[in-house]
């Protein structure tokens, strides 16, 4: 039986194009990390992966088919930050009536969202 989510995985022609942003940038923690795979997060939860995957080549050529989504608990400030990092906006936020939901790229043109529930 099929019982939820358990991860996601991220695929480049090389790993060190994409850590270095969802590690150092974003500021995913590293829970494992082996040579051209590692996994961000909780091992044991819900977790992205990033890997080298030898049909993967250059950039994503379809980077609305696919989105990973990240929350956090301050859209805005989160916003600041990565524009300051120079973090290329698909979407700045926007207000979808209980969440919030902004769109940047990775460096291999990868679309990920960033998602703030509205509480209360």
């Amino acid at each position: 039986m099929i019982k939820g989510l358990r991860g996601a995985s991220v695929w480049s022609s090389d790993l060190n194009n994409l850590l270095p942003f969802y590690r150092d940038v974003l500021g995913l923690k590293v829970g494992i990390d082996t040579p051209g795979f590692v996994v961000l997060g909780d091992p044991a939860g819900a977790s992205l992966a990033l890997g080298t995957h030898s049909e993967v080549k250059g950039r994503n050529s379809d980077p609305a088919r696919h989105m990973v989504a990240l929350t956090t608990d301050d859209i805005h400030a989160d916003t600041k930050r990565l524009k300051a990092a120079n973090v290329e906006f698909v979407e700045d936020p926007k207000d979808f009536g209980n969440v919030w939901v902004a769109t940047v790229k990775d460096p291999e043109g990868n679309y990920v969202q960033l998602v703030q529930f509205k509480t209360g």
